[in-house]
């Protein structure tokens, strides 16, 4: 939310752009900004934020349409399960009233990035609206964590499925499993608008440059000039409770179904009940390995800023990707599904042709 109405009225301010010693195009504010930044406290808000990812990647256009590729075929792909799950009254179960929350998740957090990263660098408009960087910060951060939180709302359908069976249909149920994601995203959709909310009450009187192929939310926080602790708080408590605390808590509930596995004294009826599992596990592990890979290397060693941009898109993308053809190819009851709705869509065109 705008704190603009809470603070003192001041002129519009506007970034140019000058050049570093190496060439490089940064933006900076001027002196009559930078002391209109400090006349009486007012708040500085740049016309525009210059997206600097992919600045010296060889061949990066290539890697657009990649991109271009990745977001074409996760539209088609989220869209069929979409559509399969909506039309076909067999899938209108709690567990795939979660699959559908991630295909939706999937879907939505690819167009709020890959489009506006094909237009941002693609088409060179790197220069983004104020309003426009925070609220693609909103959007992209908000799908992303509601698809983390989904992946635990699917382990949790598992872990009642073998370790409790026979209370499965009364514990999991679709008025539950609506109030679990509801749940889910009235708190993370607060948590990310109070996120955005605290960077727009930040001043940027200094470079507007930021190290990032997207409007992110720490590359974004960091450029401002006044104090910045309390985004920084965040942005630790974001960093848990999107990533850490799920995964802690798909780990912890897998250690659970394997206790639970171990139980069962057929080997058949053992490997039966992890099948159920294999999807969401894949899913996981493409979701989360990436991530934690590109930030734990971060900390350990020195990274390229474009291999570090590069490795950040994909971990953002490829993901969207795979998840809708991974729950196609491994359940029968999707593929199945599919087969029927395409048969019964081929069968209709025939009919309205004969007429």
């Amino acid at each position: 939310m705008s704190v603009l109405s809470q603070t003192a009225p001041f002129s519009a301010l506007h970034a140019y752009c000058t050049y570093s010693p190496r060439g490089k195009a940064a933006f900076t504010m001027g002196p009559e900004e930078k002391a209109a930044a400090a006349f009486n406290g007012t708040f500085v808000r740049p016309a525009n934020f210059y997206l600097s990812g992919f600045s010296s990647v060889p061949h990066a256009k290539y890697y657009y349409v990649f991109l271009c590729f990745v977001y074409v075929i996760t539209v088609l792909g989220n869209g069929v399960l979409l559509a399969a799950i909506c039309l076909v009254r067999s899938l209108h179960t709690p567990k795939y009233m979660i699959v559908f929350n991630l295909a939706l998740t999937d879907l939505c957090g690819s167009t709020a990035l890959v489009p506006q990263v094909l237009d941002t660098f693609l088409f060179e408009r790197r220069s983004v609206v104020y309003e426009a960087c925070l609220s693609d910060m909103f959007f992209v951060l908000l799908f992303f964590s509601v698809q983390s939180w989904t992946l635990v709302t699917m382990a949790y359908d598992r872990f009642v499925a073998i370790c409790f069976p026979l209370r499965y249909h009364r514990v999991v149920t679709k008025p539950a499993v609506a109030a679990l994601l509801l749940f889910l995203w009235a708190f993370l959709l607060s948590f990310i608008a109070t996120s955005v909310g605290l960077v727009d009450r930040l001043s940027f009187c200094g470079s507007v440059a930021v190290q990032s192929f997207f409007c992110d939310h720490g590359p974004v926080y960091r450029l401002a000039c006044n104090d910045t602790s309390i985004n920084n708080i965040i942005a630790y408590i974001g960093f848990v409770i999107a990533i850490c605390l799920p995964l802690i808590l798909i780990v912890l509930t897998y250690v659970c179904i394997s206790v639970a596995l171990s139980r069962i004294a057929s080997a058949d009826e053992r490997l039966k009940a992890l099948r159920t599992c294999t999807s969401h596990l894949i899913i996981v592990a493409i979701f989360f390995l990436p991530t934690l890979g590109n930030n734990i290397a971060a900390v350990v060693s020195y990274i390229h800023p474009n291999a570090r941009i590069i490795n950040s898109s994909l971990a953002q993308t490829i993901p969207q990707l795979l998840n809708p053809i991974v729950y196609s190819l491994k359940s029968e009851e999707v593929l199945v599904s599919i087969r029927k709705l395409y048969k019964r869509n081929r069968l209709g065109n025939i009919a309205s042709s004969k007429i």
